[in-house]
């Protein structure tokens, strides 16, 4: 298969997943999934989120049959949604850092709250918390569904609920990686700035020494740049 069809199946393969980030597939996320599973390197048993129809969607998309979930990536079942114990919260932001879809709501020492209609279910806001002050609710079936009994997979969680935790997800990542790309700017520019008086910010009197270690930072910077290619 050529790249742009392997392009085009793993699209089509990421649009049939839940999106939900969880990651329980092996992968970081949907998207490295779904090309994993296009390469032919994962298979289509790997997303309890999607459950047993998800499969069926997969093997449709692929042309091979469908099979039964591997249990070792976890099971099917009802989808569930987080909360926070506010009593309990101490505000460290971890899960907030945690969340793929920005779900969680609050600042550095302050309460944080989940926002109901944006959590996917992930959990992997669970093993973050230092307190254990976040725990999972089932979401309960429709009280004018004939079956009681709360849905799991695709009956659980809409194709508009997928579309969304898509868009959020998007925009997390792209705000996260901005805001790292404006922390790293501002540690070098801060660096540039010590570098450019270097011996009013260090003990050394020396001016030999001082050219020296001016001398080894500036190669350092410049290792840096290279393995960036800047």
């Amino acid at each position: 298969m050529g790249q742009t069809g392997e392009a085009t199946v793993a699209g089509r393969l990421l649009d049939a997943l839940p999106q939900t980030q969880c990651t329980r597939c092996g992968y970081p996320d949907c998207a490295a999934y779904a090309q994993a599973m296009a390469q032919g390197e994962a298979d289509i048993n790997q997303c309890p989120p999607g459950g047993e129809q998800g499969v069926a969607r997969l093997a449709a998309i692929l042309q091979v049959p469908a099979k039964a979930l591997n249990p070792e990536f976890g099971t099917e079942g009802p989808r569930s949604v987080a909360f926070v114990d506010e009593a309990w919260c101490i505000g460290c932001t971890l899960c907030i850092d945690a969340c793929p879809t920005d779900a969680i709501f609050g600042t550095h020492k302050r309460m944080h709250t989940v926002i109901e209609a944006y959590c996917t279910g992930c959990e992997l806001c669970l093993p973050v918390c230092p307190v254990d002050c976040i725990q999972l609710e089932t979401v309960r079936a429709s009280p004018l569904s004939a079956d009681p009994s709360p849905p799991t997979g695709w009956k659980a969680w809409s194709p508009a609920q997928a579309d969304t935790a898509r868009q959020r997800y998007a925009a997390a990542t792209a705000r996260r990686a901005s805001t790292k790309a404006a922390h790293t700017a501002a540690k070098a520019a801060q660096a540039q700035e010590k570098l450019a008086d270097l011996a009013a910010h260090s003990r050394i009197a020396d001016p030999a020494v001082l050219d020296h270690k001016k001398a080894v930072i500036l190669a350092a910077v410049e290792r840096a740049r290279q393995r960036k290619g800047t």
